[in-house]
């Protein structure tokens, strides 16, 4: 467990601050403190700073600035979200399973040749379907919070390379949207690159789930799936990874950064292994978009908790958000909080057929230190 830190930082009104910031820091800090904090003292100061620098400080478009359509798409496509994130894998088992004992058994039979004569995709990079990660629903998903994808630095396409993505958080949000879908332009950020979000094993064999889910180019976590997509001939492969997975979804606290990461280091053999280089990533406000009922680590609670994620891979997090028709009222709608995804700098990483474990402790180092 490596602890980043907790909670957020308050605003700052100090000028200083601002000129050691570059334009485009500048740009984004006035911003954030006029839209989040437009009362606070020193504003005014600081914005008049802001506009001797030829800095904008106009507030980012509001909910309010929005056509009234507009809203329900966004709030529509996140809620669909939800669903098929919480209830897509058992609908589509419990509706295979009674169609056996009616006059449409066969559709459930045929389907389960289909799945017995396709068990093999998931290992091999999966199947995505193109149409499927340019639907204008992920805009609308991702306009809702707002995520943005924050490029540092380029990512050439001709190497390969590992994204490591933090912090998990309940339903990983700025990760799948940013990587798995088109609903940021990660393509046009990055282009050349072809991204695998790798998810768990078990999702990839659920009924119904599994095509929704690999059509957005997804493939699975272990080894054998991994080590299939980055032997590949053709460079530019970026295997997306959320290495804190279910524990660090136990962790979830809104406000705070704990991460499962210090004795997490089978992504730095994986890297080792096929010569990919680290690519650091942290998606700022991702723990913040659901309220969770956090249980001590002594408790029953969270013995239950560890219990059933050591059993069936996921963790059961009692969390909730707003309702769909109304932001006051409780439901599971995540709060609408912006997500900010920062996409750092590469680890170059040499290729080491059976890399020693001292190798792997130096690169593990080295990334814990990026991040």
């Amino acid at each position: 467990m490596c602890q980043v830190g907790t909670g957020t930082p308050p605003p700052t009104s100090d000028p200083g601050r601002l000129q050691a910031l570059g334009h485009s820091d500048q740009k984004d800090f006035l911003r954030s403190n006029q839209s989040l904090h437009p009362i606070f003292p020193g504003s005014e100061a600081l914005l008049a700073e802001g506009e001797h620098l030829g800095v904008s400080t106009t507030p980012p478009p509001t909910p309010s600035m929005k056509t009234l359509k507009k809203q329900w798409l966004e709030v529509l496509s996140t809620y669909q979200y939800v669903l098929c994130f919480l209830f897509l894998g058992p609908f589509f088992s419990l509706v295979g399973f009674f169609l056996l004992f009616t006059s449409l058994w066969y559709f459930s039979v045929l389907y389960l040749v289909w799945l017995f004569l396709d068990w093999d995709t998931p290992q091999q990079g999966g199947r995505r379907n193109q149409w499927l990660k340019n639907c204008t629903v992920w805009k609308h998903l991702s306009d809702y919070f707002p995520i943005k994808l924050v490029k540092t630095v380029e990512l050439p396409p001709d190497r390969n390379y590992v994204l490591l993505s933090h912090p998990h958080g309940i339903m990983g949000f700025g990760t799948v949207c940013n990587f798995s879908t088109e609903g940021t332009g990660c393509s046009q950020l990055f282009p050349g690159l072809r991204f695998s979000l790798a998810v768990l094993n078990c999702l990839l064999y659920v009924p119904g789930c599994r095509e929704y889910i690999m059509s957005c180019g997804t493939c699975s976590v272990n080894r054998q799936s991994l080590d299939y997509v980055l032997s590949q001939p053709q460079l530019g492969r970026a295997v997306v990874i959320m290495v804190g997975g279910a524990n660090e979804a136990l962790h979830t606290v809104p406000g705070e950064h704990c991460l499962t990461l210090r004795n997490r280091k089978g992504f730095v053999r994986l890297a080792l292994r096929h010569g990919a280089s680290l690519v650091p990533v942290y998606s700022f406000g991702e723990n913040d978009v659901f309220r969770v009922k956090a249980f001590a680590p002594d408790s029953w609670q969270r013995l239950f908790q560890v219990t059933i994620k050591r059993l069936l891979s996921f963790s059961p997090c009692i969390f909730w958000g707003r309702g769909l028709f109304s932001a006051k009222s409780w439901g599971l709608m995540p709060l609408a909080r912006p997500i900010t995804t920062v996409v750092g700098r590469p680890i170059p990483v040499p290729q080491c057929p059976q890399p020693t474990e001292e190798q792997v402790d130096r690169y593990h180092t080295l990334y814990m230190k990026a991040l």
